[in-house]
């Protein structure tokens, strides 16, 4: 049973949370030297062919795609990004788009990460259907319907169109670069906080959620954790469980509607480093390397928490005491022009009302005890993550990745901004213990 099959039989349909979890992806194909399925996949839909690559990525897949392209008397338009590095922004997408050839029906990718969500969103505009076929186990979109790209210079997600079909060669993907390996586990652990931030936001605000596709999530995370280090030695295996596993991830994303049963607090401190590279050319990695090393920074946070106690003298007194105009300020001189729209955001959403404070506390306090055993099931001990980080050679301080205290811990404070998602630092914000929080620990 290939990967959409078994997600279909194990987890598609009407579910006990009330929603139907379609999946819209037809073919998701995972094996060795399958490349010459491309024929096959691209005329279930399609005649011509808009090839998207890189100088990289044409090297790894898209010159043996162009090849059976033509053997097989498919006609093609390519477009080339002559950058070694391609940035998701206003820049990269305008340049396919201009580019495009409207005569080609079909979309194919031959990339991941970057140039994935460039053909996402490539095909959400031009309405045509799109492939992947990945050239690395570097992250979980694959499969999802969204875009992580830059606009603005905010780093943001924009529903796009998830892809008709998924083609990861495990020959052409075991060879990637090993960063780009690194990459794709460190965002898989992630879902150790996006599982645990879900479950709490649920219990807190009502936030909906689904067992089922956390229950998906949490097997995929597994599954990638046992074969991490075989990965990172190239076992081709190891390449085919970690593969599946993203894809996996990417396939709940779009079943749950929404980014929580992968995302949080982690991926909000690699988004603000990606916003401060883009503003103030400060260092930024792989968005994968960047989730994973913050996911140790979230263990220690939730370690803190699971010693404190609910104060709701404590806390009235913070929230009283907060100055959002203040904060605007702060904001601003981190961020640059990224944190217009984190202050347009918080001006809808408002939750640094008080009113809207008091409520959540309330809840918080009832359930603090459930609250505590979800941190315990959901989230490994410090030691645990250390060493599946040792196995894959991954460093596991931000100092390495060329952020200080003082930086790492503005940042740990500007997650709560980022989105509309209930995470760690605003649970902090709401105990009143935030900024004590991030002085003990940054």
């Amino acid at each position: 049973m290939d990967a959409r099959e078994y997600i279909k039989k194990e987890y598609a349909g009407m579910c006990t949370c009330g929603k139907d979890h379609d999946i819209n992806i037809e073919d998701i194909r995972i094996g060795s030297d399958i490349l010459s399925c491309i024929p096959e996949l691209v005329k279930k839909h399609g005649h011509k062919v808009f090839l998207i690559a890189d100088v990289n990525t044409y090297q790894a897949a898209g010159e043996k795609a162009v090849q059976i392209l033509t053997d097989n008397g498919i006609p093609f338009t390519s477009f080339i990004y002559k950058e070694e590095k391609v940035e998701p922004d206003e820049k990269a997408a305008g340049s396919v788009l201009m580019h495009f050839d409207d005569s080609c029906d079909y979309i194919v990718v031959t990339g991941s990460g970057t140039l994935n969500d460039i053909g996402k969103l490539v095909s959400y505009v031009t309405g045509r259907p799109y492939m992947i076929v990945g050239t690395a186990p570097s992250m979980d979109g694959f499969a999802s319907g969204t875009s992580s790209v830059i606009r603005d210079g905010l780093k943001i997600s924009l529903n796009t169109k998830a892809p008709v079909a998924v083609v990861a060669d495990t020959s052409i993907m075991k060879d990637a670069p090993l960063r780009l390996l690194q990459s794709g586990i460190g965002d898989m652990f992630a879902k150790y906080i996006s599982l645990c931030e879900w479950r709490i936001s649920n219990v807190i605000n009502g936030e909906y959620y689904c067992s089922r596709i956390a229950s998906l999530v949490r097997d995929a995370l597994k599954r990638c954790a046992d074969n991490a280090k075989a990965l990172v030695e190239r076992d081709e295996a190891a390449v085919t469980a970690v593969t599946e596993g993203l894809i996996y991830a990417g396939l709940a994303m779009a079943m749950a509607g929404v980014s929580r049963p992968a995302s949080g607090m982690e991926h909000y401190f690699s988004h603000v480093w990606d916003m401060r590279g883009e503003e103030f050319k400060t260092p930024a990695d792989y968005h994968g390397i960047q989730c994973g090393v913050a996911t140790r920074s979230c263990i220690r946070i939730y370690d803190e928490i699971k010693n404190m106690t609910p104060d709701y003298e404590k806390a009235k007194k913070y929230v009283e005491n907060f100055s959002w105009e203040d904060w605007k300020e702060e904001l601003s001189e981190f961020l640059g022009k990224s944190a217009e729209a984190m202050i347009a955001l918080e001006e809808k959403e408002q939750k640094y009302n008080p009113e809207t404070h008091k409520a959540r506390f309330e809840m918080i306090d009832r359930h603090w005890q459930e609250i505590l055993e979800i941190i315990k099931e959901e989230i490994p001990t410090l030691n645990e993550y250390d060493h599946l980080l040792s196995e894959i050679g991954l460093t596991d301080t931000y100092e390495d990745l060329g952020h200080d205290k003082a930086e790492m811990r503005k940042a740990f404070y500007c997650t709560k901004d980022i989105r509309d998602k209930y995470i760690g630092s605003r649970l902090l914000w709401d105990l009143g213990r935030l900024e004590e929080t991030g002085e003990k620990l940054f």
